[in-house]
C-alpha cells in the first residue's frame, strides 16, 4: 500500500502555517522580536526550519560541554543563536538583542508546541 501523498502534503502545509503563526505570536509577545508580515513569517519559518536542520547540530556539538554543565539550559541560547542568525539574513524578520533572541526562543518553543498540539 502506498502512502497518501495528499495527506502528507496537507500536513506539511498545516505545519508550516502553524509555525508562521507561532512566529507572529512570539513577535507580538516579546519586545525586540519583530516580524513584518505573515508572508515574512512564512519565509522565516522555512528558513528557521532549514537552519535547525543544518546549523543547530553544529552549534550543539561545539557547545556540548557547556550544555552539559548547565544541565541542558544552554540549548535555549543555541536556539536564540539560530534565530539571531536567521534574523540577520532575512528582511522582514528582526531581533534587536541577544536577550530578545533567547526569550523569543523560549516563547516560540512554548507557543509552537502548544499550537501544534492543538491544531496539528
Amino acid at each position: 500500500m502506498q502512502p497518501n501523498t495528499t495527506n502528507s502534503a496537507l500536513f506539511m502545509l498545516l505545519h508550516w502555517i502553524v509555525s508562521a503563526i507561532a512566529l507572529l505570536a512570539t513577535a507580538y509577545l516579546v519586545p525586540g522580536f519583530k516580524v513584518k508580515s505573515f508572508g515574512s513569517a512564512l519565509i522565516a519559518a522555512v528558513f528557521i526550519g532549514l537552519a535547525n536542520i543544518v546549523i543547530w547540530p553544529i552549534l550543539f556539538f561545539f557547545t556540548l560541554p557547556l550544555n552539559i554543565l548547565t544541565f541542558g539550559l544552554f540549548t535555549f541560547v543555541i536556539n536564540g543563536m539560530v534565530l539571531k542568525i536567521c534574523a540577520a539574513v532575512l528582511s522582514g524578520f528582526e531581533i534587536s538583542s541577544w536577550t530578545a533572541a533567547i526569550i523569543g526562543a523560549v516563547v516560540l518553543a512554548l507557543i509552537s508546541t502548544g499550537l501544534h498540539y492543538v491544531l496539528v
